[in-house]
């Protein structure tokens, strides 16, 4: 076995930038930036990347939060191999397997609250999202829908029509659904009110709640026509944005005053990644509807909704799809949750100490970071260029996301300027530390080059 930590000769080498061109001549525009995000991943060995020129990069992006139970888990893997000897899909949704009842009740089993569940299997989160906006609708027979802004939901035109967390992600896609209303997401570091949300967290929580019922109900959106409030438990595209511990609490209070349903979206919080099953189970509720996807079927697309069971669809035909729940992805899907609950939300807990003191000493260490926010191994850390007016610094953020693919570190920007650090559930404390340090050369020489103080 090869020592520890990233080995790196260029990235992109000569294959890396040959492929990379190719790309950008036959594949649609997504999300891909060349002068960033600049790995061609081959394969992947331990929680490593290795690209087509042999450099091998230590991951912190867990494939955009997918891959928590390990960049190739080999008992996931052996999961996909025995089912490829029996089915590899059967519809679903017209016949009957028993893997999807597996699943189906396994997720119920561990999904929170003291109540029936029921669960529809889908292929990813936006349409997992786009299930709870159906069942909210058909079950309380209401139109509308509250979401937060800086919230990231999907990119269908349903879920789109929830995301809120950046311009172009609704650029020339008018119109989107209608009925749909954003308020402020309990930001501690960042509110319209200007509310210190660390000091005063209460505070913060009133004013969120207060346009939410003062200025939305009392006065443009009925809301006994409201069917759900959706949510992250912690943003993800936003920025990792930790709210105060006490706001859902406080949330369902309101909820319930008006028979509103609570639509909990864990698909990048979920499986794992605070250290707990769900993310929402560090806020103490129980939501109605749970929506789940990237890391439940560790690499095998899936997504789930898990819902009240009384909110079930009245009649056959409502709802469906093809390819939800298919055979394998239900495999794989099973063989992450016994992984995770075998000692991978375990060692999230073990190693959150470790991330916490690290960054928190970086933020005292340098000015260009204005804040750090995190639970378990999902951390965000926001840059800018001055913390009095927390102006934004997304160049130079840009440039950490830059430096470290350099030396051999995988991390992904989100929010203006914020950048997140989600490695795999399977990284052990060394792996971590050789990571941690990598951020802080990055955020280093980044501030060094532009005149940034280092104490």
């Amino acid at each position: 076995m090869w020592m520890k930590g990233p080995q790196v000769k260029e990235i992109p080498g000569p294959k890396g930038r040959e492929i990379i061109e190719k790309h950008h001549k036959y594949m649609a525009t997504t999300t891909n930036d060349p002068n960033e995000y600049f790995l061609v991943i081959e394969r992947a060995e331990g929680n490593y990347w290795i690209d087509v020129d042999g450099n091998r990069v230590l991951d912190f992006s867990s494939g955009i939060g997918v891959l928590n139970a390990g960049l190739r888990n080999p008992r996931v893997i052996e999961a996909v191999k025995r089912q490829l000897d029996l089915v590899i899909h059967a519809a679903g949704t017209d016949y009957y397997n028993p893997y999807q009842v597996q699943l189906a009740e396994r997720l119920a089993g561990i999904a929170p609250g003291d109540f029936e569940k029921k669960v529809f299997l889908s292929n990813s989160g936006t349409e997992a999202n786009e299930a709870a906006l159906k069942i909210a609708k058909w079950s309380t027979n209401r139109k509308l829908f509250i979401a937060f802004i800086g919230a990231f939901h999907g990119r269908t035109h349903g879920t789109m029509s929830l995301t809120a967390s950046k311009p172009v992600h609704r650029s020339r896609m008018f119109p989107t659904m209608p009925g749909v209303e954003h308020i402020p997401y309990p930001n501690p570091y960042r509110n319209p009110w200007h509310i210190d949300g660390y000091e005063n967290p209460d505070e913060l929580i009133n004013r969120v709640l207060e346009y939410l019922e003062d200025y939305l109900f009392h006065h443009y959106v009925p809301p006994e026509e409201v069917a759900g409030i959706i949510f992250e438990p912690i943003q993800g595209e936003g920025g990792y944005v930790v709210p105060p511990k006490n706001f859902f609490k406080e949330l369902k209070k309101v909820a319930d005053k008006y028979g509103i349903l609570l639509i909990d979206d864990e698909v990048q919080m979920g499986m794992g990644r605070t250290g707990k099953m769900w993310a929402i189970e560090n806020f103490g509720i129980a939501p109605d509807i749970i929506t789940v996807a990237k890391a439940l079927g560790g690499g095998v697309p899936i997504g789930a909704t898990i819902f009240r069971a009384d909110l079930d669809f009245g009649k056959e035909g409502v709802h469906g799809n093809t390819f939800g729940g298919n055979a394998l992805a239900c495999a794989a899907a099973l063989a992450v949750i016994d992984e995770l609950q075998n000692g991978l939300m375990e060692n999230a807990r073990k190693l959150e100490p470790l991330f916490r003191e690290r960054l928190e000493e970086i933020k005292e260490k340098y000015e260009l970071v204005g804040d750090v926010r995190g639970i378990g191994l999902a951390w965000g850390l926001e840059f800018v260029k001055d913390r009095k007016t927390k102006e934004y610094a997304a160049k130079e953020r840009n440039e950490i996301v830059v430096e470290a693919l350099k030396m051999g570190l995988a991390t992904l920007g989100c929010g203006r300027s914020s950048l997140r650090l989600i490695p795999p559930l399977t990284i052990d404390e060394e792996e971590a530390k050789i990571g941690l340090d990598i951020v802080e050369k990055a955020i280093h020489r980044v501030s060094e080059r532009h005149g940034y103080r280092v104490h």
